[in-house]
């Protein structure tokens, strides 16, 4: 039976974890995920885990933070003056805001904390820091990879 490999493309039914088992995610009630091997469309671990499944195989895997969203970066937080904030919004802690970047650019932060004078933002990826856990299942390779020419 074939193997998926680097340029394959491939569906997968997924569920994944938190260390402390806490589902974040996961596509059993949904299309099975697909994607091509090696096209960066999804975290470096995860597309290292599919290499060498064959359709029908599960395995459950855990991914460092430099294999999935990176580790927390302080200097992606910023302590803002609660004056700054518009008063129709009353800043709490877990509440995601778009702001727009000196370049123009929007981004979405996550505000960590709330105090009497100030609020912290948090543009780091949610899951960044964590190890995650997936359970993965190799639905099918859809396409194989063009094969390399003999040389």
């Amino acid at each position: 039976m074939a193997q998926a490999k680097e340029g394959d493309t491939v569906q997968v039914h997924y569920t994944g974890k938190l260390e402390d088992g806490t589902v974040f995610d996961s596509s059993e009630e949904r299309t099975p995920l697909e994607f091509t091997i090696g096209s960066g469309q999804i975290i470096p671990g995860f597309e290292r885990a599919v290499v060498g499944m064959e359709p029908g195989e599960t395995k459950t895997t855990t991914i460092q933070p430099e294999e999935a969203y990176g580790p927390h970066r302080e200097e992606m937080t910023i302590t803002v003056d609660r004056g700054q904030f518009p008063e129709e919004i009353k800043p709490e802690p877990g509440q995601q805001l778009q702001i727009q970047q000196p370049d123009g650019r929007a981004a979405f932060v996550v505000i960590s904390d709330v105090s009497e004078s100030t609020v912290t933002l948090d543009a780091n990826h949610p899951l960044a820091g964590q190890p995650l856990t997936f359970d993965i299942k190799l639905v099918d390779i859809v396409k194989a990879a063009p094969e390399q020419a003999a040389r």
